[in-house]
């Protein structure tokens, strides 16, 4: 396996019309179940590892002393919507650790609600950095920048919120980082394997709010609030929120940008990475569906399954024209 292999195929009039080849791991405790494609291949996991990123925020302590809920570590974790419920919530986080929306340093993204975008536009309302899909995380770091007593920049690579962001990272993947990237929130992205992104997520299977270790117990009441507010780690119609759903809370699953996603499974210890070399969002969630189904944790006939695996493709008149699948060497 030393190259990407095909993983979702796009069909129109019979033929195959677009390839989508990538990368996927599934490991547990001891090391790689599964592999597809060049399992080693390094890769920048964006949004898909932010409940490693928000893992000092509870092993700190911060979060307790800040007073966070289960939401507030969804939120921490999430790529949300930018929908009301989102930023009303981000809101009020933020105030009640004496903290405002100009502290900020995610950058101002509009909102990906429909009907939220078209009220600010019927309002004349302008979006502002809670709309940005990572200002929980945001907010995230701001928590535990001021429990560190450390200074406002919390994105600088060298700031003792990031130095503890990369130790958590390093840990959990089972890995030096060979360097990063900024994100799109102008963080630093670290970079591992899709092995080590897969064996970070078995990490977070196999934790439990209630154990020994303090970082085990981290990774485990974030991944109980994942799990019990999906709404929150996306939004409505989003595939990360959809899919948990369609698992009823037994799954956890994030998506990252450039066609990352990955998924972690608690009562299987069993931890999901896949990535899409094109970066085609489409193909990861087909793909990330496609790896819940053969693992027995998603039921192939859920709409949610469907909606990813198959499509169908409709045109502007609302013709079907094609569909999706997952090519047949594939899960």
């Amino acid at each position: 396996m030393t190259g990407a292999v095909g993983m979702v195929e796009v069909l129109r009039g019979g033929m195959v019309e677009s390839r989508h080849r990538g990368h996927a791991a599934i490991c547990d405790g001891s090391g790689t179940v599964a592999a597809w494609g060049d399992p080693e291949a390094v890769i920048l996991p964006r949004s898909s590892c932010k409940m490693v990123q928000a893992l000092p925020l509870v092993e700190s302590g911060a979060a307790d002393a800040a007073g966070l809920g289960s939401e507030q570590l969804a939120l921490a974790c999430a790529s949300h919507q930018g929908a009301p419920l989102h930023v009303a919530k981000v809101a009020a986080w933020l105030a009640e650790t004496g903290r405002r929306e100009a502290d900020l340093l995610c950058g101002v993204q509009p909102t990906r609600d429909r009907d939220e975008r078209a009220r600010m536009i019927r309002d004349g309302e302008s979006a502002c950095q809670l709309h940005n899909n990572c200002s929980g995380k945001h907010a995230g770091f701001l928590t535990l920048a001021r429990h560190l007593g450390a200074g406002p920049d919390y994105v600088d690579p060298d700031h003792p919120v990031q130095r503890a962001v990369r130790a958590a990272f390093e840990e959990v993947t089972g890995m030096t980082s060979p360097g990063f990237g900024i994100d799109g929130c102008s963080a630093p992205n670290f970079a591992t394997t899709v092995t080590g992104l897969a064996r970070a997520m078995a990490a977070f299977a196999a934790a439990r709010p209630d154990a020994g270790d303090a970082r085990a117990r981290a990774a485990g009441r974030l991944s109980e609030a994942m799990r019990r507010h999906p709404d929150l780690v996306a939004g409505e119609g989003r595939a990360c929120t959809e899919l948990m759903r369609a698992t009823e809370g037994r799954v956890a699953v994030k998506t990252g940008a450039e066609g990352v996603f990955v998924a972690f499974l608690p009562e299987r210890g069993l931890g999901v990475a896949v990535k899409i070399e094109d970066g085609a969002t489409r193909a990861a969630e087909a793909a990330i569906a496609g790896l819940l189904v053969y693992l027995g944790a998603l039921d192939p006939e859920h709409p949610a399954a469907r909606k990813r695996m198959v499509g169908p493709i409709v045109n502007w008149r609302g013709i079907e024209t094609g569909a999706m699948r997952l090519a047949p060497d594939f899960a």
